[in-house]
């Protein structure tokens, strides 16, 4: 809703009203729907389904901010200010790409179950790509990273997931942040043409 930009006049409270209205009706939609239409419609089992419904969207939320958190935040995950998007270039893009997101090493029911989204990297540097071949470019992809000495994070769900905890934990509590350290730029190679 980018609330940030009321203060400044940049938008008014009455655009951010109507899209917060706009909003609580998509809520409301959803909570009827789950909560009480399809637990209705099962008469007697009204509570079996209320509770299934509950329980599969809690499930579903729970798995979805694993995935996302593991691909985007562990240690290893560098993060970008706008100052450092300005004048972009191609390859500038992918290595950013590439430098902001981390993969899940697993079996065939990992990446299935996460939608292969455990191939964040590839994801990134390829959003358009059909996402049951992100395993196929994904040892193309790791060994163009070696070739040109650019980091290819990747590790188990369980690793990755502590390492965002741990992550979040640091910069949260008070004290030395360990920010990054500036890096030179690396060598932009066009993985697009490579790939």
């Amino acid at each position: 809703m980018e609330v940030e930009r009321i203060p400044t006049g940049d938008k008014s409270p009455k655009e951010a009203w109507t899209q917060l209205r706009a909003i609580a009706g998509k809520v409301r939609r959803q909570i009827v729907k789950d909560y009480l239409a399809f637990p209705l419609l099962a008469g007697p089992a009204f509570l079996p389904v209320l509770l299934g419904n509950l329980t599969a969207n809690l499930a579903r939320n729970v798995w979805a901010h694993t995935i996302i958190f593991c691909g985007h935040f562990p240690e290893g995950a560098e993060v970008f200010t706008e100052d450092q998007l300005e004048g972009e270039t191609r390859g500038e893009w992918y290595v950013r790409q590439l430098l902001g997101s981390c993969n899940l090493d697993g079996g065939k029911l990992l990446h299935l179950m996460s939608g292969n989204l455990s191939h964040q990297i590839e994801h990134h540097l390829f959003p358009d790509l059909p996402s049951n071949r992100y395993a196929q470019i994904a040892p193309r992809i790791r060994t163009l990273c070696e070739r040109f000495g650019l980091p290819y994070t990747s590790g188990t769900l369980a690793r990755q997931r502590a390492s965002v905890y741990n992550r979040i934990l640091r910069l949260a509590l008070p004290g030395p942040r360990h920010h990054q350290p500036e890096r030179a730029t690396p060598p932009a190679p066009d993985l697009h043409a490579i790939v």
